[in-house]
């Protein structure tokens, strides 16, 4: 894997999908990402992204590095200007940037498009994640104590938010 002053950051599109949902499992594998147990097809996770909001890291081969994507988080009117998020990265390009990378570049597109909240849920265990989004300006609003069984245990969820201060 490539430093991170060779990165670019692209729209996220089909070309991407056999290398985007490989990083998602090894994220799935490694067992404090998500409650998800398996990668979905590319259909079912294409279908779930907004296609304005989803990026890739690209290393100079263009290999991708790790990605982000947004979803809506109600159809509500009152919640248009919400999205949660997800950023996962390769392992053998954590500790480089490409994190920071996506989020930046997802906080520039959803402030574009006059989203005001960007949020997502964290297990308390992936320090790495938590840390990377209080930099990013993201504030711990909670924990969702118990909140679903993962592997036959308990997760607790930490809930973050950032608010966007030019979006009003």
């Amino acid at each position: 894997m490539s430093d991170p002053t060779s990165v670019t950051v692209a729209p996220m599109t089909a070309a991407h999908a056999d290398e985007v949902l490989a990083i998602y499992q090894a994220g799935i594998d490694e067992g404090d990402a998500t409650f998800e147990t398996t990668a979905p097809a590319w259909q079912a996770f294409d279908a779930a992204k907004l296609p304005e909001h989803r990026f890739v890291a690209l290393d100079e081969r263009g290999a991708v590095l790790g990605w982000v994507a947004a979803t809506r988080v109600s159809d509500r009117c009152a919640y248009a200007g919400v999205v949660e998020h997800s950023v996962y990265v390769h392992p053998d390009a954590r500790g480089r940037g490409v994190a920071s990378a996506l989020l930046k570049a997802l906080i520039d597109s959803t402030e574009a498009a006059g989203i005001w909240t960007i949020q997502s849920g964290i297990f308390p265990e992936n320090t790495a994640s938590l840390a990377l989004h209080r930099r990013a300006g993201f504030r711990v609003i909670g924990t969702r104590e118990r909140v679903g069984r993962h592997h036959g245990r308990w997760r607790d969820v930490v809930l973050l938010e950032r608010r966007s201060p030019v979006v009003l």
